[in-house]
């Protein structure tokens, strides 16, 4: 199921205003890829296009390409709610529908796309995809109460279970745990280690140590100064990252002498 993305001279505007310039990566399949760096440098941005949410934003525009198991995301052939159905999306924080039940919110994604369902299935959906966002046992006596009920920990894991439940390749997570205490955050690392033998996972952090302990590759953005497009300046195996970057950028960032 889970699918690498080649990303290759990716340039993302905002009407006129470069915002990111030049990206080229490899995102491998069935791993974490963490990306790293200063706000304002273009994380989230490159984040979003990768499933073409950027391209919402009105003169939102991307020059560059986006390959998935061998298919350009931005091929005027290609569906971008299609797209978003392949590459899920996690937010900063939790965002269950207010006025939909746990098993409404799990099943929304599958109805949005137009999935008639018959209850035994919907049944089956909604206890895979619970399982899978390790909620399943929390949740399973009371799923017709409502999904904001939950704790924020909970909530963050059901947004999780509605994104897995449409079955993508790739889930792309926006500081998914910035809004989250201690406990809830550990609850969500330890989902992601268990999810990436199913998915290839993109996560934006600005916890180093979180990138340090979730990913096996991490990415570094920067930009060189306001009003400059953010660029990838490193992208290698997280251990080398932390232990032994190529640029000293990274390492200054690192440290904490600056961001």
């Amino acid at each position: 199921m889970a699918k690498s993305i080649d990303v290759s001279d990716l340039n993302i505007y905002y009407g006129d205003f470069l915002a990111v310039e030049g990206v080229n990566m490899t995102i491998p399949a069935r791993s974490v890829t963490a990306l790293i760096g200063p706000s304002g440098c273009g994380k989230s941005t490159f984040l979003r296009s990768l499933n073409r949410m950027h391209e919402v934003i009105p003169g939102a525009r991307v020059e560059g390409k986006v390959v998935v198991d061998g298919q350009s995301m931005y091929d005027p052939a290609v569906d971008p709610v299609e797209v978003r159905r392949q590459i899920g999306m996690v937010f900063q924080r939790p965002n269950p529908f207010p006025t939909m039940s746990i098993r409404d919110n799990v099943l929304a994604g599958l109805r949005l796309n137009n999935k008639k369902l018959k209850k035994a299935d919907a049944d089956d959906v909604v206890e895979r995809s619970l399982q899978g966002a390790n909620l399943w046992n929390e949740v399973k006596d009371r799923l017709g109460k409502p999904g904001m009920g939950l704790s924020g920990g909970q909530q963050q894991r059901l947004c999780i279970a509605r994104a897995i439940a449409v079955q993508p390749q790739v889930l792309l997570m926006d500081e998914p745990c910035s809004a989250l205490d201690p406990i809830s955050t550990s609850a969500v690392e330890d989902l992601i280690h268990e999810l990436k033998t199913d998915y290839t996972i993109v996560i934006v952090t600005h916890n180093m140590q979180q990138a340090a302990r979730v990913s096996e590759d991490t990415a570094f953005f920067n930009l060189a100064g306001a009003g400059k497009p953010g660029r990838l300046v490193e992208m290698n195996p997280t251990k080398k990252i932390f232990s032994v970057p190529d640029q000293e950028a990274t390492e200054a960032y690192i440290s904490g002498r600056f961001g």
